[in-house]
């Protein structure tokens, strides 16, 4: 199981520290929203962002891109410290070569799907990825709740992992606490993305370690069929 502390719930004005904070607290990864202001209505971080806390965050940084033209963004993301790269399959005939990009520079390759997005759209692609993100909130901003029938996708993507044989990570992102994360981790989610049930905790190591525990609680039994 993996926690993943995202760093649109951290204090804008201290991201070195927060950083940092993340990597004292032993989450595996830490989880970066570029957004455009485009694909979504809002705008975050760019490449000088990653590059700044990647000399503060000693593992792995997971970078999800909500762009218009993320063509034009994966090699500077890559430059700035990227681990993996996470692209959506809402720009349709663009996927494939775009998970080809990220593959051929040395990068985990990640998709994601919208909670409006039927979860068939995604199968194509599964054995070509390491990770497939499952939003659980409309992307865009911070501090959504978590959107219920979402849950049954992450089934069906287990399900479809277990039947084929692949071995893609299963993310959750979007309205992510204690409670949904143990939801989404019974569905088969593997790997959990919390902005502000983490990052606004006083103690941000307690959080992570009660979260990894309560998740890998549920780790073992089988998504039911949807």
């Amino acid at each position: 199981m993996v926690i993943a502390p995202s760093l649109l719930a951290s204090d804008f004005g201290r991201f070195a520290a927060e950083a940092a904070r993340a990597d004292r607290s032993g989450a595996e990864w830490l989880h970066l929203d570029i957004m455009d202001g485009h694909f979504v209505p809002n705008i975050s971080f760019g490449p000088e962002v990653v590059r700044a806390v990647r000399g503060h965050f000693s593992r792995f940084l997971d970078v999800h891109l909500m762009c218009d033209q993320p063509e034009i963004l994966i090699e500077p993301f890559v430059r700035a410290g990227s681990d993996g790269l996470t692209v959506h399959v809402e720009l349709h005939e663009r996927v494939t070569p775009l998970l080809w990009k990220i593959r051929s520079l040395g990068k985990k390759v990640g998709l994601a799907i919208n909670p409006p997005t039927n979860i068939s759209e995604v199968k194509p692609y599964l054995s070509k990825i390491d990770l497939l993100l499952i939003m659980t909130v409309n992307p865009g901003f911070g501090g959504q709740s978590f959107i219920e029938e979402c849950v049954p996708k992450v089934q069906q993507a287990a399900l479809w992992r277990q039947q084929e044989g692949l071995r893609y990570r299963i993310e959750v992102d979007g309205g992510i606490n204690d409670i949904t994360a143990r939801e989404c981790a019974r569905a088969g989610a593997d790997t959990f993305v919390s902005g502000t049930a983490l990052f606004k905790q006083a103690q941000l190591g307690a959080a992570v370690r009660r979260m990894r525990r309560l998740v890998e609680s549920e780790s073992g039994r089988l998504p039911i069929p949807c």
